[in-house]
């Protein structure tokens, strides 16, 4: 089964995706992260979105910095458009990790303080207690405050 997500988040913004589940025998993987400007073609825009297994303490606005080292990052996804040429880019990179806790989508925007959409697939996958075992002490030895 595919699960989709949409919204629409502003600069140093933050939602949570809802997916954790009493026994945790429910596994997400991304299959698509896509993000969208808000008034394409109007405004100049440069928007960087991030998926999280944890949620972020600030998400900092005007700049941003992307580690590919930082365990907790799940996704993340760049679009930048220009009004005055009428051309935009997109690029959205992800891992194909499994987890079955609740993920955090932050937004950093870089010239203006503009919203951005995005919008979310993940695929469904049945767990076994071993897998959804080892999949929550994963996510609780990389990250203690998902057990408390």
């Amino acid at each position: 089964m595919i699960k989709t997500f949409r919204g629409r988040l502003p600069d140093g913004g933050q939602d949570r995706i809802r997916l954790s589940t009493k026994t945790g025998k429910t596994g997400y993987r991304i299959i698509k992260f896509n993000l969208y400007m808000l008034s394409p073609g109007t405004v100049d825009q440069e928007s960087t979105m991030r998926l999280w297994k944890v949620k972020q303490a600030s998400v900092g606005v005007g700049s941003v910095e992307v580690d590919f080292a930082d365990n907790n990052m799940l996704a993340v996804g760049s679009t930048m458009g220009w009004s005055d040429r009428q051309v935009s880019d997109t690029v959205v990179i992800f891992d194909q990790e499994v987890f079955n806790q609740d993920i955090y989508i932050t937004h950093t925007e870089t010239l203006a303080a503009i919203d951005c959409n995005y919008y979310l697939e993940l695929e469904t996958i049945p767990l076994t207690d071993n897998a959804a075992a080892v999949s929550t002490l994963r996510d609780i030895r990389l990250n203690p405050q998902v057990g408390g």
